[in-house]
């Protein structure tokens, strides 16, 4: 299974080898990354509203799509917590605090 480490430093070969086209993860592109993270999640909605629910369980051409455009947003994402040096530690402790927040909240 693919941790946010491995994932960032995927991102950073990425990046690295199109650093020239795509420019560097600075502080001041985040906003840019976070707008084309927002644009990949209308193409998950997209297929969601096109094809429906039982399309991405049951046909693996949708399914592979659905799968591919999610990782668009992960990888805009995870291009937007190396803009800000967000480390996976980081992540981890904010996500469990939230989580448990969320165990504890009354509805």
């Amino acid at each position: 299974m693919m941790d946010f480490e491995t994932m960032q430093a995927l991102q950073k070969t990425l990046r690295e080898k199109y650093r020239d086209r795509w420019g560097d993860l600075r502080p001041e592109r985040g906003r840019t990354l976070l707008l084309w993270a927002m644009a990949e999640c209308g193409e998950v909605a997209d297929i969601l509203k096109k094809d429906g629910e039982d399309a991405i369980l049951r046909d693996a051409a949708v399914r592979a799509h659905f799968a591919e455009e999610i990782c668009d947003v992960l990888m805009y994402l995870t291009d937007l917590l190396l803009c800000f040096d967000l480390t996976p530690q980081e992540l981890e402790s904010a996500y469990r605090k939230k989580f448990d927040f969320n165990m504890h909240r009354q509805q």
